[in-house]
């Protein structure tokens, strides 16, 4: 329903065409869609706090095997339909409930890069074989890039105050009625937003722009099968970028279609999905440089090393 009120205004009302239209379409589309997701699952992990100790679910994850953490966050991230901007609600989320750091990280790697929607789209255009490497390789970029992170101690470097509300205590649940713990929900999240909602509408507006400028055979002509760096180039491109799977996915087929390698291509679109400027603009609130500089340059590598094992492979 969004996206076809969004498409009417800005195609019918303010009849924008071309570049600029693709632009404003994109920006204000993605920011709905990122305020209403920051909004609502920040308010409802909020209100399920109010509900049970969720020191019980961090002691669980810890009590277990470190492998077991980021592998049961990275197949989450596969039922999520979320692009990497959209993922950080839940992340945030993962950080409230006090998750492992680098179990948070497994799932914000996975969410957009393993989701069904790019499973699917993945199936329809290069079969199953494809699709199997590509989950494959995608869940052992999300658990091990999340289980390093963890693994350097680095919950110095998460800038939000976590801090126990009132219906979590070590022990004890204070008893507490549906308005006040509604109350509660409300307060935390209108707080949490504040801190961050410029940084979502810079982030998008960066994507939106590049989104509807960058035209594709400007990548496949600095990416393509010819160049030995086709794979560092194509990650080096898609960072800066912003979209989900169902909107890359057509983008690599044309790529694919220029003369790039498949492992490139694929390449480029995980890190269009799974590391984006947007994503890193609006994490820039909640997280140290140091450690979102560690996030991108783990996936990133992993990214790069698929690719080209993707392209020897193939």
């Amino acid at each position: 329903m969004w996206k076809e009120t969004v498409d009417y205004f800005i195609y019918d009302v303010l009849k924008l065409e071309g570049h600029l239209g693709e632009a404003v379409n994109f920006f204000i589309y993605d920011t709905i869609k990122i305020y209403f997701l920051l909004i609502t699952i920040i308010f409802v992990v909020s209100y399920l706090r109010t509900h049970f100790n969720t020191e019980y679910v961090r002691s669980y994850l810890q009590n277990k095997s470190p492998f077991f953490g980021n592998v049961l966050a990275s197949l989450f991230g596969i039922i999520t339909p979320f692009c990497s901007c959209s993922a950080i609600p839940l992340f945030l989320g993962f950080i409230q409930a006090r998750i492992p750091i680098g179990v948070t990280f497994s799932f914000l790697i996975s969410s957009p890069m393993n989701n069904e929607i790019a499973i699917a789209l993945l199936f329809g255009i290069f079969g199953w074989k494809i699709t199997a490497i590509y989950i494959g390789f995608g869940l052992l970029v999300a658990i091990f890039g999340g289980y390093f992170i963890g693994r350097m101690n680095m919950e110095k470097y998460v800038l939000m105050d976590v801090k126990p509300m009132e219906g979590e205590l070590d022990e004890v649940h204070i008893k507490l009625t549906f308005k006040q713990r509604i109350k509660e929900a409300s307060d935390y999240t209108i707080d949490i937003f504040k801190k961050i909602y410029i940084y979502v509408l810079v982030g998008v507006g960066i994507g939106a722009f590049i989104h509807g400028y960058i035209p594709a055979d400007f990548i496949a002509k600095y990416a393509g099968e010819n160049n030995p760096f086709s794979v560092i180039i194509a990650v080096l491109m898609g960072i800066p970028m912003y979209s989900n799977a169902a909107g890359v996915m057509p983008l690599v087929e044309v790529l694919t279609s220029k003369g790039m390698l498949l492992g490139t291509a694929l390449s480029f679109m995980m890190a269009v999905v799974a590391l984006s400027l947007p994503e890193a603009m609006i994490l820039k609130r909640i997280l140290h440089i140091k450690l979102i500089a560690l996030f991108f340059g783990i996936v990133g590598l992993g990214i790069i090393a698929i690719g080209y094992l993707f392209n020897f492979i193939l």
